[in-house]
């Protein structure tokens, strides 16, 4: 869809040898993607995308989803030139998209796609309880149940938006199969869905699983890139030197990151979890350990065993621990268009905390690992340089944790 672009602000969109045209006809891009679904699925994920597909060709549909994100959601994000931060690392001029508003994008558009193919009850899965949240959102918003699958080990360490969720009154189901975590939640969502064929739709939160969801949720979270692209002309009148974001399954990153593909002086950078150390069993860098496979209806980088079995991923971060990635970023891995580079969980909660003290924003710890890279980075540019990070969540839902790993009762 990715009505939004402004293509005056930007290189070549279209064209052969675009990195933005993807996903093929079979919902691949390049190796990765496409539907690995059971049979009593596939008639389900294929009318996704044919009312997905409709609702692309209908204007109705994108300015009814617009009214939403402005009255709503409250877009655009403000775009906040980080000074202080700037002033302690040193180097290039930092940005954040600062507003936490990222989930909720998706969600707003696969509601409304959801009630034109007269589906009645949602289904979703979270890690971190962001996307749960925003799931229980806009189901408040239109009268529709939802139920909301997460892992018994996020329940404990994210209970704030747990009780947020269920204040909106989603039914909240604690998973404590496997791991316990994000993979297990969506294992547990996928069972539902072929359980209730009929009038269920699976709001998946991240741009993975089966064809359309990696490209549907990358282009409703489009509208991140969109704004700060726009908003940093405004600001500086050119694009930034480089743009990082944080990479679990990989939504926000995709939504910062698609505007800015084809635009060869951007350097793209996602931040993956290395939890303990990438030379550890305790972290969630897929493509820096992992090897291609299949999970979750997608072929992706994925952290498993020689024999195929997959391998629990370990993250300070609720939301990035998960043992794969959304097939794009795979394909942007292989050509190399994006670096994904590791940060690992003490790296993280020592960025929390001086964001906090500086600049006077709580960070969620997924942003965190983005903005340790963000310092390592900002040392080797010049002052007349810039940095645009995407600070896509709040971290009131992480006081508990980082309480926990720093020492401090509450």
């Amino acid at each position: 869809m990715n009505k939004h672009f402004d293509s005056s602000l930007s290189g070549p969109i279209s064209g052969q040898n675009s990195l933005r045209n993807g996903p093929d006809d079979r919902g691949r891009f390049g190796l990765y993607g496409g539907r690995f679904v059971a049979e009593t699925l596939m008639p389900l994920v294929l009318a996704v995308g044919e009312a997905y597909e409709a609702a692309q060709n209908d204007p109705a549909f994108q300015v009814e989803l617009d009214g939403y994100l402005k009255n709503y959601v409250g877009r655009p994000s403000a775009l906040w030139f980080a000074e202080r931060l700037t002033a302690h690392f040193g180097g290039a001029k930092i940005y954040f998209n600062h507003t936490g508003a990222h989930k909720i994008n998706s969600c707003m558009g696969q509601i409304l796609l959801a009630r034109r193919m007269g589906k009645t009850r949602i289904i979703a899965e979270t890690g971190a309880g962001q996307h749960g949240v925003a799931t229980a959102t806009v189901c408040a918003l239109f009268g529709l149940p939802c139920t909301i699958y997460m892992g018994a080990v996020d329940v404990e360490r994210q209970k704030p938006n747990v009780f947020r969720m269920k204040l909106l009154g989603a039914e909240v189901k604690s998973v404590s199969a496997g791991s316990a975590t994000l993979k297990d939640a969506m294992n547990e969502a996928m069972r539902d869905w072929v359980a209730h064929v009929d009038d269920t739709y699976y709001l998946i939160g991240t741009a993975a699983g089966p064809h359309p969801y990696p490209a549907m949720v990358r282009d409703f979270q489009c509208v991140i890139g969109n704004e700060a692209k726009a908003q940093l002309f405004e600001a500086e009148g050119r694009l930034p030197d480089v743009a990082i974001a944080a990479v679990g399954g990989g939504s926000n990153a995709i939504g910062l990151f698609h505007p800015f593909l084809d635009d060869a002086s951007v350097r793209l950078i996602g931040v993956e979890a290395a939890g303990h150390g990438i030379d550890t069993d305790k972290h969630a860098a897929s493509m820096a350990r992992g090897t291609p496979g299949v999970l979750h209806g997608n072929m992706t980088y994925l952290l498993q065993n020689a024999d195929g079995q997959i391998q629990e991923a370990h993250s300070i971060s609720a939301g990035l621990d998960y043992p794969g990635v959304g097939p794009e970023h795979s394909f942007l891995f292989d050509t190399k268009r994006v670096d994904y580079l590791p940060i690992n969980d003490d790296e993280a909660l020592e960025a929390f905390q001086l964001c906090c003290r500086v600049e006077g924003i709580i960070p969620a710890l997924e942003c965190a690992h983005a903005l340790a890279q963000v310092g390592k980075t900002a040392v080797e540019m010049g002052s007349d340089e810039i940095i645009l990070m995407n600070m896509s969540g709040r971290g009131d839902k992480d006081i508990f944790t980082v309480a926990a790993h720093t020492g401090v009762t509450l």
